[in-house]
C-alpha cells in the first residue's frame, strides 16, 4: 500500500511539474477576482466544416474524418468541458465560502477543484482547453493570495521584511574610510567565524548603520533573537557550526518563525521549501518548517552538510542561498573554490553576492553593537514551554483552558500548527505555558480523549452561575450538569472545576469580523464590540479611522495559524540551467524566492490531510 501510494503521489507531481504550479490559499477575495474556467468563445463553438485544402492545384483534398473518430472527438470534448465545469463549480463554491468568512471551507474548496484537473487522468499540457482553465484556475487563486499576504488576515500574518531584502537593490559605492575603520574593528571582535572586511561588507555595514529602514530592521531582528538564541546556539555547537551562523536567520526571516515567501513557498525562520530531505515533517496538521526548534536543528545539520561539502563557510553560505549544485558548478567553471573569487568574476547571481557580505556586516554589527547603534537593544524574553506528546486531536481552546492561559499565547507557542487542533492518531508536541505540565495532565483526564477536540474547561469565577456559564460557552446546563455529575438546580462555587460539552463544536481558524454598514466608523465599531479605536487599527493594519461600507473588519485579535501554501512550479516559464540536487536545495529570503524556483511541488493539501507523518523527499531543482 505504502509503495501505491508513493508511486500515486510522484506521478500525480510530474503532472503538477509539467503543467502548472499551485499556489497558496489566504486571505479574502475580492469582488472583481475572475472566474477561472471560462474557455475561449472558439473552444466552444461548432466545428466548422472543413473546405477544400488550399494547397496546390492538382493536390487531392483533405479526407475526411471517420465517423468513429468524429465520435470519439465529441466524446472527448463533453468530457473535457464536464469537468471543467467541476473545477469551476468547486472554485465558485470557494469564493462563496471566503465572503461568508468560511475559510477552512472555501480552503476545501480550492484544493478541490485543483485536484479535480490533476486526478482527471487527461493530459493537461497537451489538452489547450484544459491547459488554458488550469491556469486561469491557478491565477485566479493566486490573486486572492496576494491580496491575503499584503493585508493580513488570521492566517496569514504581515511579517517584516528580511533586513537584507530591503537591501538587495541597493548598489554601495566603495568606501575607503568606512573600510579602514571596520578593518580597525575587527581585530578586537570576538567570533568563531572567519570574519573579513571589504568594500562588499562595508557596504552592508554603511546601509545598516545610514538607512532609517535597514538599521530599524536590523535593531528588530537582533531583539527578536532573544526569542531562541540559547535554543539556536546549543544546536550549533552539537553539529560544530559556528555561533555567528545564527545571524544567517537575519537575512531569511529577521528571526520570524512564520516567515513565508509567497512565491516560492520557502517557510520558517531558515526559510526550507516545503519538500527536500531536512528531516522535517509537513503534512494537513502541521509544518514543522515553521516549528522553531525542529527547524533551528535541521538548518544547523544542513549547514554543516554543506561545510563538509565545500569546506568553506562562504560557500557553504552561498551554496544555502542559491543551491550546492549551482555552486558546485560555478566553482568547477573557474576553477576557484573562493566566494570572493566567484564573486570578482560575475558567475554569482546578484541575490547571492549580496547574501554573504550583508550576513557578514550584520554579524560584526552584532558584535560591536555600541559602535553602530545598536547597544539599546533589548533583547525579547526568551521562549519557554513545557512540552507534552499527544497523539489525539485537542483543541487549542481547551489547551488554554485547562493551563490558565490564552488562545493568542498556546498558538504562539505552537507556531507549526495549521489548525486549531492537534491531528489525530499521530504523536504530536504540544508546547505549553511554563510550569502547566501537572495541571495540564491532570484536568485533562476529565474530558474523555474523543471529546477534546470540542470540549471546553472552565474555572468557576465569583458570581458566575451554570446557566451564565452554558451562554458564554455556547453548551446547555444540563449537559453541563450531567457531564459533572451535578444537578440543573446545584449551584456552583467559585474555584469549581468543570468540563463543558459542547455539541458539535468546530474550530474556527477565522477571527471574529464584522461587515462595515453605512454610517459606520472605527469609533462606533468599536463601542459596538467593546474594544478600542486603537486595537481596530492593528488588528485590521489601518492607517486611518476611515472605513468603507461593505469591508469587513477583525474586530477581535487575530489567532495566527502557520500559513499553509502550495508552492508554485516555476519549470513552465522556460529558465535555463536548471540543477538536479542530490539533496535538498534551499531557497532563502523572500528576495531570494522571487527568483529562484521549483520542478517539484509539494505534495497537496488533499494528499497531506491523510495523517501522513512523513516527509515528502523529492529530487528538486534549482533555477536562476
Amino acid at each position: 500500500m505504502a509503495r501505491f501510494l508513493l508511486e500515486k503521489m510522484v506521478r500525480r507531481w510530474a503532472l503538477v511539474v509539467s503543467c502548472a504550479p499551485l499556489v497558496m490559499l489566504a486571505g479574502c477575495p475580492q469582488d472583481q477576482a475572475t472566474a477561472p474556467g471560462r474557455a475561449p468563445a472558439q473552444a466552444t463553438a461548432p466545428a466548422m466544416a472543413a473546405g477544400p485544402s488550399s494547397g496546390s492545384a492538382g493536390q487531392p483534398s483533405q479526407t475526411p474524418t471517420p465517423p468513429a473518430q468524429a465520435a470519439d472527438a465529441t466524446a472527448r470534448a463533453a468530457k473535457v468541458q464536464q469537468l471543467i465545469n467541476k473545477a469551476e463549480s468547486a472554485y465558485r463554491s470557494g469564493v462563496d465560502n471566503y465572503r461568508a468568512g468560511h475559510l477552512d471551507a472555501a480552503r476545501l474548496d480550492f484544493d478541490s477543484a485543483v485536484d479535480l484537473m490533476l486526478t482527471s487522468g487527461m493530459d493537461l499540457k497537451t489538452e489547450p482547453q484544459l491547459a488554458d482553465e488550469f491556469d486561469h484556475l491557478l491565477n485566479a487563486v493566486n490573486s486572492l493570495e496576494m491580496t491575503a499576504l499584503k493585508q493580513g488576515n488570521g492566517f496569514s500574518p504581515v511579517l517584516e521584511a528580511a533586513p537584507l531584502d530591503a537591501a538587495n537593490e541597493v548598489t554601495f559605492p566603495a568606501n575607503a574610510e568606512l573600510t579602514a575603520k571596520v578593518t580597525a574593528e575587527l581585530k578586537t571582535t570576538q567570533s568563531d567565524f572567519p570574519l573579513v572586511v571589504n568594500d562588499y561588507v562595508a557596504g552592508f555595514i554603511s546601509y545598516f548603520s545610514n538607512s532609517a529602514a535597514g538599521h530599524a530592521h536590523l535593531l528588530r531582528s537582533l531583539e527578536r533573537a532573544g526569542k531562541y538564541k540559547e535554543m539556536i546556539s546549543k544546536n550549533l555547537r552539537d553539529q560544530g557550526v559556528p555561533q555567528d551562523l545564527i545571524y544567517l536567520a537575519v537575512a531569511e526571516s529577521g528571526f520570524q518563525p512564520q516567515a513565508l515567501n509567497a512565491r516560492s513557498g520557502a517557510g520558517g525562520m531558515w526559510q526550507f521549501m516545503p519538500t527536500g530531505a531536512y528531516g522535517l515533517a509537513r503534512n494537513g496538521w502541521f509544518d514543522e518548517r515553521f516549528d522553531p526548534e525542529k527547524s533551528s536543528l535541521a538548518y544547523a545539520k544542513y549547514m554543516k552538510m554543506l561545510y563538509n561539502q565545500f569546506g568553506d563557510w562562504y560557500l557553504a553560505m552561498a551554496a544555502y542561498d542559491w543551491g550546492p549544485g549551482n555552486v558546485q558548478r560555478a566553482v568547477m567553471r573557474t576553477g576557484y573554490a573562493d566566494f570572493w573569487e566567484l564573486y570578482r568574476r560575475n558567475v554569482l547571481p546578484g541575490e547571492t553576492k549580496n547574501y554573504v557580505p550583508g550576513i557578514i556586516a550584520a554579524i560584526i554589527m552584532a558584535k560591536n553593537p555600541e559602535q553602530y547603534g545598536l547597544d539599546k537593544v533589548v533583547p525579547d524574553a526568551a521562549v519557554v514551554s513545557d512540552t507534552v506528546t499527544v497523539d489525539y486531536a485537542i483543541d487549542l481552546r481547551l489547551v488554554a483552558d485547562v493551563t490558565n492561559s490564552s488562545l493568542l499565547e498556546i498558538v504562539g507557542l505552537n507556531p507549526s500548527l495549521l489548525r486549531m487542533t492537534t491531528p489525530r492518531d499521530m504523536p504530536f508536541d504540544l508546547h505549553i505555558p511554563a510550569g502547566t505540565l501537572d495541571v495540564f495532565s491532570t484536568r485533562i483526564k476529565n474530558v474523555p480523549e474523543d471529546k477534546r477536540a470540542s470540549w471546553r474547561f472552565h474555572v468557576v469565577r465569583s458570581g458566575e452561575t451554570l446557566d451564565g456559564i452554558a451562554v458564554a460557552l455556547h453548551a446547555h446546563a444540563s449537559d453541563i450538569a450531567r457531564a459533572n455529575e451535578l444537578k440543573v438546580d446545584d449551584g456552583v462555587d467559585t474555584g469549581d472545576e468543570l468540563v463543558i460539552p459542547v455539541a458539535g463544536a468546530v474550530a474556527s481558524t477565522g477571527p471574529q469580523r464584522y461587515g462595515v454598514r453605512r454610517g459606520d466608523t472605527l469609533v462606533t465599531v468599536a463601542d459596538r464590540f467593546g474594544v478600542s479605536v486603537e486595537q481596530l487599527r492593528r488588528w485590521n493594519h489601518l492607517s486611518s479611522n476611515a472605513v468603507r461600507p461593505g469591508s469587513s473588519l477583525a474586530v477581535v485579535e487575530p489567532v495566527k495559524l502557520a500559513p499553509i501554501t502550495h508552492v508554485r512550479s516555476r519549470a513552465a516559464r522556460g529558465k535555463k540551467g536548471a540543477y538536479v540536487a542530490t539533496g535538498p536545495v534551499h531557497a532563502a529570503s523572500s528576495h531570494a524566492g522571487a527568483k529562484h524556483g521549483l520542478s517539484k511541488s509539494n505534495s497537496s493539501s488533499k494528499t497531506a490531510k491523510k495523517n501522513s507523518t512523513t516527509t515528502t523527499r523529492n529530487t528538486m531543482f534549482k533555477k536562476k
